[in-house]
């Protein structure tokens, strides 16, 4: 069972002025999005088309209900299967770790979520409302979920004891810290650690946490995570 990762999907628009002969697709779902793997591997995992996962960001306009909506459909186009996912935990604390005051931090992650779980339910129901291909989870779902529990667990463990490991994550905490003015708490470092633990078993192991044969993990840019782990 296979995880693999695309470093980046973008939305197709084609140009007014081009030729048509130089349009893409747009009209098939399938042209909607243009796909680029991020290692020969990933490109395997595309090609069987078993399974992708999606994710959406809470609060990230890119991730308007119309893109969501394509999106699903694009999926769909191409995939066998396709879970959307989108983050619930640490939202509120991830806010203010940036340099959100507390209680800011907490309004805007409960607009956010509100607005992104209703994008992400819209798309599910408008575009397989039978719910026999497409599905959406919060992050928190997986919590569940035994494997992804074991994934999670093996993290954790590794974090406290493997120094290797730990240094290639506070280098993701850089990395989600890097607009932040002043020097981060170790009270945010580790909010940002927990972060990354509870996104990465998703880049590790989708198949055993779904049940599918193998998996490619989207995004509409190149994420940290993807390159570090």
């Amino acid at each position: 069972m296979t995880t693999a990762t695309a470093s980046e999907i973008q939305h197709v628009t084609p140009a007014a002025s081009a030729p048509a002969t130089d349009h893409p697709d747009t009209d098939s779902p399938a042209g909607l999005f243009k796909i680029e793997p991020f290692t020969p591997h990933c490109e395997v995992i595309r090609v069987a088309g078993d399974h992708a996962v999606i994710g959406v960001s809470p609060g990230n306009s890119y991730f308007s209900a119309a893109r969501v909506h394509d999106l699903a459909r694009w999926g769909l186009a191409l995939f066998e299967r396709v879970d959307f996912v989108y983050t619930d935990l640490y939202v509120a604390e991830m806010y203010a770790a940036s340099g959100y005051p507390p209680e800011d931090a907490r309004r805007k992650a409960v607009k956010n979520l509100r607005g992104v779980r209703a994008k992400v339910l819209g798309a599910v129901q408008a575009v397989d409302p039978g719910g026999t291909r497409l599905y959406a989870h919060a992050m928190s779902d997986f919590r569940g979920n035994a494997a992804y529990r074991e994934i999670h667990d093996r993290l954790q463990a590794r974090l406290a004891g493997d120094d290797e490991f730990r240094t290639t994550c506070e280098k993701l905490v850089d990395t989600f810290l890097a607009g932040k003015a002043g020097r981060a708490s170790d009270a945010q470092r580790e909010v940002c650690l927990a972060y990354v633990c509870a996104e990465a078993p998703l880049f590790l192991d989708t198949p055993a946490i779904l049940g599918v044969p193998s998996s490619l993990n989207c995004y509409h840019q190149l994420l940290p995570m993807a390159e570090l782990l």
